[in-house]
């Protein structure tokens, strides 16, 4: 069974911030991304560690709503009907 690696990147400058991380890790990564914003020594601000947490949340959101079974299947109306 394969599991999957979740990328997390952000460009600045020069500088490149690639997080790896899988499903499990997913809380270990958000507080990874506010040492790195507490960390005078980086680049890294709080603003870009609000941006990605939102980014990985919002994945994880998007991974549960597509595991969701659904109770009903409605027909798209096709391009042209009339509704």
């Amino acid at each position: 069974m394969s599991q999957d690696i979740n990328v997390l990147a952000l460009v600045k400058g020069t500088e490149r911030y690639v997080f790896l991380y899988d499903d499990a890790s997913r809380a270990e990564t958000l507080r990874t991304l506010g040492r790195f914003a507490s960390n005078p020594e980086l680049s890294f601000t709080w603003y870009d560690a609000a941006v990605l947490s939102q980014k990985i949340r919002q994945e994880t959101a998007a991974k549960k709503a597509e595991s969701v079974p659904r109770r009903f299947t409605l027909p798209l109306p096709a391009d042209g009907d009339d509704a």
